[in-house]
Parts: structure tokens; C-alpha cells; sequence
């Protein structure tokens, strides 16, 4: 894991908003994109997707990013949602504090549940940990008031950051997940990260075979999530 860990700096270090616009990449085949995805029945439950670009889609075509890619797969395996993506890349965790009432305010339906998967960028740049707990924490509080129920996806502080802020970084998910007891996924790129086949030609982003393998390694989760966040 060690050794893997600086791809993760790399990943989303491309992910900033200082970065320059990619060129769009060449379709990549998909055999589960390529599967019509079930309809979703009205009235389904929502889950909003708040995070970076992680959850954004970055350089995926429509239809091949987290949200959707999820939304396929529970609703092919029974469990009935809408997933809506609100990832924006380059997110920090301050820009994300920033437009979470924004963005909860200009829901068409309550989500009744919010995943959240933030970090990465506040990592990239060295800003201080205690920063990013703090608006997560925000965050997650800002949710709590209006009863809308969450889980976290985290991330993990590349080695090279130092093993203080490694130390500093990577018990802020569980700890907080532990507070609001909100449901936590550790490491959200664990099923990818290394693979060189499951991503893009940039060989750090996930293709759209790797955000279905992150979609399988997370949905169970994500079901047993909503499952308890629509419990009475």
C-alpha cells in the first residue's frame, strides 16, 4: 500500500482546478456501460453524490462516472435510487462547505441520504489537516440539522507527505464517521489504485471498467447505507 499511495497524490493532483483542461479521451468500451441501465421508479429515494472529481467523472463520458455507474448497479440489484451527482473536480473541503447549502437548497427531492467524498485536494496541497476535519466535520454537522443522513468515503495521505501529516490526515474519516456515525468506505480508490487496466491512458484516473470495479467494491455499502438511512 505504501508503494502505491504516491498514485494517489499524482490522481488528484491532475484533479485541480488549477489544472489545465484535458483533451477529451478516446471512447473506451465498456461492457457493463453498454448494458441499458434499469429504469429508475418515480418516487425512488435519492442519493446525492457530494464530493470531488472523483465522484465528478472526470474525462468519462455522460453516463460512465460514479453516480450513474451506481445508480445502474443497485437498481439492477433490487435496491431502488437515484443517484445525483454532485462532485465538482478540484474540490477542497472549503470550496465543498462553501456550496453545500447551495446545492441541498436546489434539490428538486430531499436526498434521503448524502454521500460525501472530500479531501483529497486539501491532501495535494499540503493544507493542515486539522482544516480539513474541521469542514468535513462542518459538513456533516450542516446535514445532522437537517436531518438528512450520510456516509463518508475516504482517503488516504500519500507517504510523501510526511509521516506527521500522514498521522495527522488519515484518522480524520474514521474518527469523524465515528462522531456523526455516518457509515464509512476507508479508502475510497482501494479496488483501482495501481491498476494500471483500470484507468485512464493518464494511468491515474479510473477508465469506466474502473469506476465498475469501485462500483463493486462500494454498492453493498452504499445499499446497506440507504437501507438504514430510510429505517423509521
Amino acid at each position: 500500500m505504501r508503494r502505491l499511495l504516491p498514485l494517489i497524490a499524482l490522481a488528484l493532483a491532475a484533479c485541480s482546478q488549477s489544472a489545465p483542461t484535458p483533451e477529451a479521451p478516446k471512447p473506451q468500451a465498456s461492457a457493463s456501460a453498454a448494458i441499458s441501465a434499469p429504469p429508475v421508479p418515480d418516487g425512488a429515494p435519492v442519493i446525492l453524490a457530494f464530493g470531488d472529481s472523483l465522484y465528478a467523472g472526470y474525462r468519462l463520458a455522460p453516463g460512465q462516472g460514479y453516480p450513474p455507474r451506481l445508480e445502474a448497479a443497485l437498481n439492477a440489484s433490487g435496491v431502488k435510487a437515484r443517484v445525483v451527482n454532485a462532485g465538482v473536480s478540484g474540490d477542497t473541503t472549503a470550496a465543498a462547505r462553501a456550496r453545500l447549502a447551495f446545492t441541498l437548497d436546489n434539490q428538486k427531492v430531499k436526498p434521503t441520504l448524502v454521500m460525501v467524498g472530500l479531501g483529497g485536494n486539501d491532501m495535494l496541497r499540503g493544507l493542515p489537516p486539522a482544516e480539513t476535519r474541521a469542514n468535513l466535520d462542518a459538513i456533516l454537522t450542516e446535514l445532522e440539522k437537517r436531518q438528512v443522513p450520510a456516509m463518508l468515503t475516504g482517503m488516504l495521505a500519500a507517504p510523501n507527505m510526511g509521516q506527521d501529516y500522514v498521522s495527522a490526515f488519515n484518522p480524520i474519516y474514521p474518527a469523524l464517521a465515528a462522531k456523526h456515525k455516518a457509515p464509512l468506505i476507508p479508502f475510497f480508490l482501494q479496488s483501482v489504485i495501481g491498476n494500471e487496466a483500470l484507468m485512464l491512458d493518464d494511468h491515474i484516473h479510473p477508465n469506466p471498467q474502473g469506476v465498475d470495479k469501485i462500483v463493486a467494491a462500494t454498492k453493498e455499502e452504499v445499499a446497506k447505507a440507504l437501507k438504514a438511512a430510510m429505517a423509521p
